[in-house]
């Protein structure tokens, strides 16, 4: 299997001191892959139970009361809720409360931001918005602010008193600000956390949010560097209701995101059926918070939801609901590190909304929300197809991070679990035309096989071979993609590099790899195959088995 390395090793070179050496030093420090695909799982996993019990133990552990008195968790893997977890009281304050449930109702805090950010996917995917990165001014065009960071390209200009820009003495056009849609839902936009002279619950309009911002400045020069703001979110959302979908945000959000994915227990307005369903959030105290309303600011931090509710919305990211909302490339887009942010913000890189952190070696996309009275989290690790969400009716706990704690069990047990799993592979319509031996310019030589199952078998043989070469990594198996294209497979664990004394083979880079058969001769034979990840072509068909002296 060893295609790449031993093709630079010549082992016929070595002495037999080193062949000696070799086979008696040959190791596996790391195991591989280090990061192995997602597959169908088949319950129950006896280490994933493990994992999932020491979550119910931590989270368990951090109800208190006063203070924390109701927690509700999930986590999903793929289309599957793994485990749920619900502890402590609804209401901390009565000794008559029950259980709080995956289907009682918290506040979710800037939770809420996902919102305003499916609606631009959304509208971009219908076409509605020409590009993620169109300046606000295109659909708002009355949006104005200064930029005192920003780097002007032209030298020459200058200001009048008026704010007028100038080139020598022809007046310029205003320039688009690079305030962009993208840069708003990503925390790059440089627009202030808030209006100034307001607070969350301010009750104006959008007409005056974009007049108080023409005599305000920008933090940061825009696409430059992570600032939190709710105004941006909270623009963007109204924005593009108004101007773009014609519609109320809250209206837009209900009709095309909460019934479409079947999220009933979401929503925006805490009426008194709302109020009756939902768990008591308090401050550290104990005290009771208010259920205060954020006004203008709703996009950013107003909604309520459900651990059940917001699964849904996890299965979507994760691209395995079955009631569609966006497509696969969206997601990909939206789930894409936009900067790596500077020391002093509290995550390491921004995404569209994302705060990303990476943890063992995985992107880990995380939403967190803070409002009086409650705070949750909903995060994912799409790489894995993995999603922990937790709401809490209090302050979030002092201490380590509870979801890199939570992690810190998953990830792991799950990465155990998809190596366990035995792959299954295609074989071709006919292995006829592949079977047969093959050569690397004389220097290496491959044996192509029928295996029990059907699958092709490739085994590399020839002089030395089977003194450096353990006999489990010899031999590779080729899964069938189409036409005549294979994937290298490793059914299990393997070392990610073999250590051959003064030489080493990287079987981390040999898997997964794409064979690319050539077109069948006149005998229905493939004449050869090349290798294009690894750079290599002309592995050509021998007419027998070479014969080694």
């Amino acid at each position: 299997s060893c295609l790449q390395k031993l093709w630079e090793l010549h082992p016929w070179r070595l002495s037999r001191r080193d062949w000696t050496a070799l086979g008696q030093k040959w190791s596996a420090a790391e195991m591989c892959p280090r990061y192995p695909e997602p597959v169908q799982l088949d319950h129950p996993i006896p280490i994933l139970k493990d994992a999932l019990e020491k979550v119910d133990i931590l989270l368990r552990h951090k109800i208190r009361n006063p203070g924390l008195p109701a927690l509700s968790a999930i986590v999903i893997y793929n289309d599957t809720v793994l485990w749920t977890g619900n502890f402590g009281k609804r209401n901390g304050s009565s000794d008559f409360s029950g259980l709080p449930n995956e289907y009682s109702i918290y506040r979710i805090g800037s939770i809420s931001k996902l919102f305003p950010t499916i609606m631009l996917h959304k509208l971009w995917e219908d076409g509605k918005i020409t590009s993620l990165d169109d300046s606000l001014e295109c659909y708002a065009p009355d949006f104005s602010i200064k930029n005192p960071l920003g780097h002007l390209k032209e030298s020459k200009q200058s200001s009048s008193r008026d704010g007028a820009s100038y080139f020598g003495d022809k007046p310029l056009p205003p320039r688009p600000s690079s305030v962009t849609l993208r840069r708003m839902a990503s925390q790059l936009s440089g627009l202030p956390r808030r209006l100034r002279s307001t607070s969350l619950m301010w009750k104006g309009s959008t007409q005056e949010a974009l007049g108080l911002l023409r005599d305000d400045i920008l933090v940061a020069d825009p696409g430059t560097r992570c600032h939190y703001s709710n105004l941006a979110f909270s623009l963007l959302a109204h924005v593009l209701a108004e101007q773009v979908a014609k519609s109320e945000y809250q209206d837009w959000v209900s009709e095309n995101i909460l019934e479409r994915l079947g999220m009933e227990d979401t929503g925006f307005d805490i009426t008194p059926n709302v109020r009756s369903r939902m768990t008591v959030g308090v401050y550290g105290s104990g005290e009771v918070a208010p259920l205060y309303d954020l006004g203008w600011y709703r996009p950013s931090g107003q909604m309520f939801s459900t651990a059940a509710d917001l699964a849904k919305l996890a299965m979507v990211f994760l691209g395995a609901y079955h009631r569609h909302l966006l497509e696969p490339e969206t997601l990909k887009v939206m789930s894409t590190p936009l900067l790596t942010c500077s020391r002093d913000y509290f995550a390491n890189k921004t995404g569209t909304p994302w705060e990303i952190n990476e943890q063992m070696g995985y992107d880990l996309l995380r939403k967190d929300g803070d409002i009086d009275g409650f705070s949750a989290t909903f995060s994912l690790v799409p790489k894995i197809r993995l999603s922990f969400i937790v709401l809490m009716a209090g302050p979030r706990p002092q201490g380590e991070d509870l979801i890199t704690q939570v992690y810190e069990y998953l990830i792991p047990s799950l990465e155990s679990a998809f190596r366990e799993v035995e792959k299954k592979l295609n074989s071709p319509p006919s292995p006829a035309p592949y079977v047969g031996y093959y050569t690397f310019s004389n220097l290496t030589f491959y044996e192509i096989k029928v295996g029990p199952r059907g699958e092709l078998l490739m085994q590399q043989f020839g002089p030395h071979i089977e003194k450096v070469i353990p006999e489990e990594y010899r031999t590779i198996k080729l899964h069938h993609l189409q036409d005549r294209t294979f994937q290298v497979v490793f059914e299990k664990e393997f070392p990610c590099v073999l250590k051959l004394g003064p030489a080493s083979i990287s079987l981390e880079a040999q898997d997964g790899q794409l064979f690319n058969f050539y077109p069948f001769d006149p005998k229905g034979l493939s004449p050869g195959f090349d290798v294009p990840g690894l750079n290599t072509y002309n592995i050509l068909r021998l007419q027998r088995r070479p014969v080694f002296s």
